[in-house]
């Protein structure tokens, strides 16, 4: 007999942004809760205490120690708390540990914290992924059981973020053996929970969403979802953590910390039911190219996802910041497009979270055009932005002579060019030291791709806002920002000529993009297609583009991961990324 669904129970889900490894600050965000007249179920991601991902910190003696004492102060302070209605479900690590304190099995787990009774750990996750950026499979084991907690005669299923995915990459599905068991012992449930961890890209929010209704549905319970929320290097968590009642979706913030307070109903489906959730973990899936094979470009980005673009580039410089603990940013302006657009998301990322302050420094060489300046003192005239001029002209000129003294011998074409590039970096890191500020690099995906940049030059910086749009997106979103701006700033953040004039590195006479690479609109169809490692150079060419043209792209790609292995941090939005989700042998043929 199913028991009766009642109303008052309220559920808060915590989506807060912390630092990996900052146990002190997990510990005093789960205990510091008041207590409430009503009973309350607070809820916190997948791994809150410790962080997502931990990567080889969670084999570290000294972490291990620190967070086994951690979980003790957790357990005492619920022993000994007074309120009686408050309860706290945490994501966290189960550790086995041999006799001198080594992991013999590491799980990733659920801890329940009761006042008066303290903590329990109740929940090993199931699914492991182990596909683009997780690799759960090397640190922690298998759960092996369903989990079912009741508390005030109401019941709950319990899961941990990839569990609710149904996927060919892993032998069981979750969902199906708890609602299996539901029905071989005539268990019912009123809400299933999800702690997750869920990394952010675009469309992600919709297959979650579409997902958890179909569960809800199958297992006739309320769905709770509560994600991690900041910028954990690369990889950056959207929160939007959400509560659906068979009816309708009550969601939290995007990039934004919040408590968002729900109550239990009781759970009333719509009549029409979904169908079966087609999102599928699977390497089709996941890196599926985001091309338009009759119209041969990239599939166009929608308004609604320049929103999200931007938020998560505005947020990603903010949490990077406050986790660094630096509130200064440097920027290398060169009356380019890309640099254009960095400086236009930091200064709307400082508009927003006020974090510090902003500079950019011109350093023209003797290729550099008079136009290049302009646009970008006009640019930093109209943000309010210090602007330097540091020309590199003399430094050049003397490093040339330098090199014919001591080498005997001219220093001419790509080594020449590549020097100017480096020499911009040399004075941006002294420039960083002096400050202590972050330099934000201005590089794009397409340049990232095809090694069109400089190590240790225009390669250099501490995050990569921009690495994970191709070129073309670079200006579609710089025109976006422009519409977006207009009437908040007044006029363009960009200014127009920037996004016009032909795109050049400006590191010899009369240079263009297009002189080394294709046009960028089929430069980056070429790449969308490669990287989903879906497409291949010969269906490129099925698809009736020039054969000598796509070789020289492939050789390019596959010529330049040494750069791409040296690069830094790169924000990543889409789910084909460089970075940590795409490891390439430096070393191959």
């Amino acid at each position: 007999m199913r028991h009766e669904k009642g109303t008052g129970m309220k559920f808060i889900l915590h989506q807060q942004d912390i630092t990996i490894g900052d146990l002190d600050r997990a510990y005093e965000l789960i205990t510091e809760q008041k207590s409430l007249k009503d009973s309350v179920i607070h809820l916190w991601p997948e791994m809150f205490l410790g962080g997502y991902p931990l990567q080889d910190i969670v084999l570290d003696k000294s972490f291990i120690k620190a967070y086994q004492n951690t979980l003790e102060k957790i357990h005492e302070h619920f022993l000994q708390a007074t309120e009686s209605n408050q309860y706290h479900f945490f994501g966290g690590i189960d550790y086995k540990l041999t006799d001198n304190g080594l992991p013999a099995k590491i799980y990733n787990s659920v801890y329940l914290a009761t006042p008066g009774e303290g903590i329990k750990n109740i929940y090993h996750k199931r699914l492991l992924p182990n596909y683009d950026i997780f690799d759960e499979q090397k640190y922690f084991s298998p759960g092996k059981n369903n989990c079912f907690v009741q508390i005030e005669n109401k019941n709950f299923a319990i899961i941990i973020c990839e569990d609710m995915w149904h996927s060919t990459t892993h032998s069981i599905d979750p969902i199906e053996q708890i609602k299996n068991e539901m029905q071989q012992n005539n268990i019912q449930v009123d809400g299933v929970i999800n702690l997750s961890a869920s990394p952010y890209s675009l469309g992600k929010r919709e297959s979650r969403i579409k997902r958890a209704k179909y569960i809800s549905h199958q297992l006739d319970a309320s769905f709770f979802y509560v994600n991690s929320l900041g910028l954990h290097d690369e990889i950056l968590f959207d929160g939007r953590s959400f509560f659906y009642d068979g009816n309708s979706v009550t969601e939290s913030s995007l990039f934004m910390p919040q408590d968002l307070e729900v109550n239990l109903k009781e759970y009333v489906p719509k009549n029409s039911l979904p169908q079966p959730s087609d999102s599928k973990n699977t390497w089709e899936n996941l890196f599926s190219p985001r091309i338009d094979k009759d119209q041969k470009k990239l599939m166009p980005l929608s308004e609604e996802d320049f929103e999200e673009i931007i938020s998560a580039q505005m947020f990603a410089i903010k949490s990077y910041l406050e986790k660094v603990n630096i509130k200064k940013i440097t920027i290398a302006l060169s009356g380019g497009v890309d640099s254009a657009l960095v400086l236009a998301l930091a200064y709307l990322s400082n508009r927003r979270y006020n974090f510090g302050s902003i500079e950019a420094i011109y350093m023209p060489s003797k290729f550099s055009a008079l136009e290049s300046y302009e646009l970008s003192k006009t640019m930093c005239d109209f943000l309010g932005v210090r602007f330097y001029n540091y020309p590199i002209k003399f430094l050049h000129q003397n490093l040339k002579i330098g090199f014919n003294e001591n080498f005997n011998q001219e220093l001419l074409g790509l080594a020449d060019e590549n020097i100017q590039s480096r020499l911009r970096g040399n004075i941006l890191f002294a420039r960083s030291n002096q400050q202590n500020s972050i330099v934000l690099n201005t590089s794009n995906k397409s340049e990232l791709a095809v090694g069109y940049s400089t190590i240790y030059g225009d390669s250099v910086g501490a995050l990569s806002v921009l690495g994970d749009l191709f070129k073309s997106e670079v200006y579609q979103l710089s025109e976006f920002l422009n519409k977006k701006c207009e009437s908040l700033l007044g006029g363009n953040i960009i200014p127009k000529g920037i996004i016009t004039r032909p795109p050049s590195a400006e590191l010899r006479d009369d240079q263009k993009d297009e002189d080394s690479l294709p046009p960028y609109e089929r430069l980056d169809f070429f790449l969308e297609g490669l990287l989903s490692h879906q497409v291949t150079a010969m269906d490129l060419e099925n698809y009736g583009f020039d054969p000598e043209e796509i070789t020289n792209t492939v050789n390019l790609l596959k010529r330049s991961e040494y750069k791409r292995f040296q690069f830094c941090p790169i924000v990543k939005l889409k789910n084909k990324s460089f970075g940590f989700g795409r490891r390439v042998p430096i070393l191959k043929k």
